[in-house]
């Protein structure tokens, strides 16, 4: 798919609505909002209006959160900074949000000004119960955003086709019409095999021995628990490196030192890094890894799969969501089957059974490296050939013209 790149004078005015904006990124999300509106510029005037400390790109304005009375729940906070993009979006041709926590600026801006609402839809709010547990009354008013938003937005863009079922069994009021697929994708220049060992000597791990490595944050949905769970059943010869971002809240941040303490007190080369790595660190630890697990229980794409691929790793992965669209298993990777819970939480309706397929799958690879290395190699070549973010950029440029009326795609009435 190629979209000709409209002269200056033509271009359509985007503003582009989202908490996270580099340098302040901390999940997935944020990394696709970063390398989508790198590649959007070529094709609209493209205005980004993010959370957080001033920012000195040209068209990139942050909001800071604004200071309420008393112990306010931070999802008001998230509500002020959305009143405040929505009144600057005046001038603009069309609102695209990513999240609930820019969704109600688009909203806000779509009923002011009369332009269309995109949104793009990384996760569900209501397949995420446990976030009650971090936002209390919060996580019902993220609820509300997001039914609101989305159900009146013009288009949604679904980040996997395992996405968009979600969204059409959620929310059954959505057109389906309305919702469109566009993968996530790799910089595949930025995310490449690196060699250097750099990392891996800071942080003490040694080169003669396997390394399984996961990377994500302290949630009950990257299914953390069940992997250190699992890791008692891994091959001895195994350093398990974990890269954890920060804790969702106090008690799982407890939960898991306390599995990663009693799994220490009967295993060596237990590695726990705790923080966003640096990209160059990531890349050595990608690149080095016998083994990439992502043993997440929700996950409607998962960049960081396509991350590991672009290293050349293999890959072992739950199989829900969008992660069999990633992960091709015995092609790419393995991916373990889990049986789950339809209450929204994921939780695997046998945890004992969950954590000991993934570890069996793990070991399948740390015993065959030659297997592990040929799945490695087909990953890289997938994630060149398929998750380009040109690609991504030019298929949300045709969403953008199905409701606006003048991209690729023609005009359509507005739906709203």
């Amino acid at each position: 798919m190629h979209v000709q790149q409209p002269a200056p004078s033509s271009r359509i005015r985007v503003d582009l609505l989202t908490k996270e904006f580099p340098p302040e990124i901390y999940g997935g999300a944020g990394v696709h909002v970063a390398e989508l509106a790198e590649k959007l510029r070529a094709l609209v005037d493209l205005h980004v209006r993010c959370f957080g400390s001033p920012r000195d790109a040209r068209h990139v304005t942050a909001y800071a959160e604004p200071v309420l009375a008393g112990e306010q729940n931070p999802a008001l906070r998230t509500l002020g900074v959305n009143v405040e993009m929505a009144a600057a979006c005046a001038r603009a041709d069309l609102v695209h949000s990513h999240t609930w926590y820019a969704n109600a600026a688009g909203r806000l801006a779509q009923v002011l000004y009369g332009i269309p609402h995109v949104a793009t839809i990384h996760s569900l709010e209501p397949l995420r119960p446990w976030k009650a547990e971090q936002l209390g009354g919060g996580y019902a008013l993220s609820s509300l955003v997001e039914r609101s938003a989305l159900e009146s937005a013009d288009a949604l863009i679904a980040v996997s086709h395992a996405m968009r079922q979600d969204i059409l069994r959620v929310y059954p009021d959505v057109d389906p019409e309305r919702v469109h697929v566009v993968h996530n994708g790799i910089d595949t220049r930025a995310y490449r095999p690196d060699h250097g060992t750099a990392a891996l000597e800071r942080h003490g791990l040694d080169p003669d021995r396997p390394i399984v490595l996961f990377v994500g944050r302290v949630t009950r949905q990257k299914g953390l628990s069940q992997l250190l769970r699992a890791a008692f059943d891994l091959d001895p010869r195994a350093q398990l490196v974990l890269c954890c971002g920060q804790p969702d809240t106090v008690e799982i941040g407890a939960e898991t030192a306390a599995l990663v303490d009693e799994l220490r007190r009967v295993r060596d080369g237990v590695v726990r890094i705790d923080g966003m790595l640096d990209r160059a660190s990531l890349l050595q630890f990608l690149t080095h890894a016998s083994v990439f697990v992502c043993p997440s229980l929700y996950e409607p794409m998962g960049i960081v799969n396509l991350e590991a691929m672009a290293c050349g790793t293999a890959v072992v992965a739950t199989a829900t969501g969008g992660i069999p669209e990633v992960v091709t298993d015995g092609e790419t990777g393995l991916l373990v089957p889990v049986e789950q819970e339809q209450d929204g939480s994921g939780t695997p309706l046998d945890p004992q059974r969950f954590a000991s397929d993934l570890a069996a799958a793990v070991n399948q690879l740390l015993a065959d490296p030659e297997h592990a290395a040929r799945l490695g190699a087909a990953g890289l070549a997938r994630a060149h050939k398929e998750f380009g973010w040109d690609v991504a950029a030019e298929r949300a440029y045709a969403v953008y013209g199905s409701v606006s009326g003048r991209g690729p795609l023609g005009p359509r009435a507005l739906t709203s």
